[in-house]
């Protein structure tokens, strides 16, 4: 009987490793590519369509994402013919000064590498803030890209806001809202937690996030086991139509805390912004 029982914990070890292992190359595979048509309003009159690659949640130092990998992604992206990169936060994996200094040369290095002929544009996550956002901005602005937190830039015929972090407490969107009628343009919202969409007035720009991870984990079922947005899990994944607005929650590139990901893979989406003429378009991923 003694046998059996170690036969059978000997099994669930086995099983529960290679379930382990499973999840990790998950994780570690490469972002399936999501592709949607969103127009906007306010689109300027005889500008054309353009496209524009969304990153999110490198979360670089861990098991899912170094710098091999992400240098990688980079490749993808750029495969992608983008004419601009959108990310959405959340660079480092950790949550000290230390975990930031230790992995900003390979973050820097990898993200330089980024090609877009209207430039990338990112704003800060949680983990930015937990780690060292001095760190962490310095480290993208050193490769070459366009750091908003509560301010706007235009880029072509967009306006974008990049709201700071709303999980962080850092977010001001008042501010980022005059800036972007400040600059015209079509308004485009970019933030990292999909949290920000509760403070969002009927009308608002269409909103892009990440923080999710679509869950990361996704049981049969059950779902998530651990609910990663604090308001409301419509906004968990995907393209949610809220209130008169729009928002977008990407699965995000890394992972938080364990390395693993189950039914819930990387993504990065391709979209094609142009006037507003309805509902959007989505077509199925390509990797």
């Amino acid at each position: 009987m003694r046998r059996r029982l170690l036969l059978l914990l000997a099994l669930l070890i086995a099983l529960g490793a290679a379930a382990f292992a499973l999840a990790v190359w998950n994780a570690r595979a490469d972002p399936v590519v999501r592709r949607a048509t969103i127009g906007l309003a306010d689109w300027p009159a005889g500008a054309a369509p353009i496209r524009i690659a969304v990153m999110s949640d490198i979360h670089i130092g861990s098991l899912a994402m170094d710098e091999a990998r992400l240098a990688r992604i980079v490749a993808q992206v750029n495969a992608l013919r983008p004419d601009l990169v959108l990310i959405a936060g959340d660079f480092i994996n950790g949550y000290g000064a230390e975990d930031a200094l230790e992995v900003q040369a390979p973050l820097t290095r990898a993200l330089s590498q980024l090609r877009a002929p209207m430039g990338v544009v990112a704003v800060p996550g949680n983990h930015d803030h937990g780690t060292s956002i001095a760190v962490v901005t310095t480290a993208l602005e050193r490769a070459g890209i366009t750091v908003l937190a509560n301010h706007a830039v235009r880029r072509g015929p967009l306006a974008i806001g990049g709201v700071d972090d709303d999980y962080s407490g850092a977010d001001d969107l008042p501010a980022t809202a005059a800036e972007l009628a400040r600059i015209g343009g079509a308004a485009l919202l970019l933030t990292h937690s999909p949290d920000l969409a509760t403070k969002l007035p009927p009308r608002a720009p269409f909103m892009i996030a990440g923080h999710t991870h679509c869950g990361q984990v996704q049981l049969p079922l059950i779902g998530p086991p651990f609910l990663p947005v604090r308001t409301h899990r419509r906004y968990l994944c995907g393209i949610v139509e809220d209130r008169g607005h729009r928002v977008l929650v990407t699965a995000g590139l890394g992972t938080s805390d364990l390395p693993i990901r189950w039914r819930a893979p990387p993504d990065v989406w391709l979209l094609t912004l142009g006037p507003d003429r309805g509902a959007p378009r989505v077509n199925r991923p390509r990797s």
